[in-house]
């Protein structure tokens, strides 16, 4: 059975375990639970009524908070003539072709977060697929960072554009931000990523869609919320 430390144990005490909470309830809940001496990741997941094995079930997309994440996005670019200058005037980390996919196969080199790719350079990084896939950085149309202005997508990746995507067990996990940004900022850019989720839903979805929602801190324990609140 695992074992928790002191912080945590007074953590739990906060919290009514059986109960579900409002959204603004659970973030207010969720800042005064983190205790940790670093500034914690505030973490949703959200559990959806749909199957991930389906084409036709997949929700995927991206959305910008609007208050960041709170952490320094490192940006890798594919890209060549114009978009190598664009993108670095918008203040991507790495700009280049071929010698960072050799980079990365060869070095296993992952010192960046997003990766950006114009449409020209889809041959390169193709080949990238089995490396950045199973690790979420594959670029893709659908989160808008496969597309012909790279220097928008740099700037959006910096000011805290974020992707969200099905696991294997149809459950969405982000970051919505640090406990330092208070339930305010924190309840803006929940509302924003449960939005675009809600948008998301595919047609072929049946019955309930969102199943359940936590909202938890990097060391703090689970916040259930009430999903009927959420649509």
């Amino acid at each position: 059975m695992a074992k928790y430390g002191k912080k945590y144990a007074d953590s739990v005490k906060l919290i009514e375990k059986a109960k579900l909470y409002d959204p603004a309830e659970a973030l207010t809940l969720v800042c005064q639970t983190s205790k940790a001496k670093f500034d914690e990741t505030i973490e949703v997941h959200v559990r959806l009524g749909v199957d991930s094995r389906h084409a036709d079930q997949q929700v995927r997309g991206a959305v910008v908070l609007p208050n960041g994440t709170g952490k320094t996005v490192k940006t890798l670019v594919f890209a060549k003539g114009d978009n190598v200058q664009k993108a670095l005037d918008a203040g991507a980390d790495y700009v280049g072709g071929p010698e960072y996919a050799e980079k990365i196969m060869k070095e296993n080199w992952f010192d960046f977060d997003v990766v950006i790719a114009s449409p020209d350079m889809m041959a390169v990084i193709g080949r990238l697929g089995k490396v950045l896939g199973p690790k979420g950085l594959m670029p893709s149309p659908k989160a808008g960072t496969v597309t012909p202005d790279v220097a928008r997508a740099v700037s959006e990746a910096k000011a805290g554009k974020i992707e969200y995507r099905l696991d294997k067990t149809n459950i969405i996990h982000c970051p919505i931000g640090k406990a330092s940004f208070g339930d305010a900022k924190l309840k803006e850019n929940f509302d924003t990523l449960l939005s675009a989720i809600i948008k998301a839903k595919p047609a072929a979805t049946k019955g309930q869609y969102i199943k359940s929602c936590v909202i938890a801190s990097t060391m703090g324990p689970g916040i259930k919320v009430n999903q009927a609140k959420l649509s």
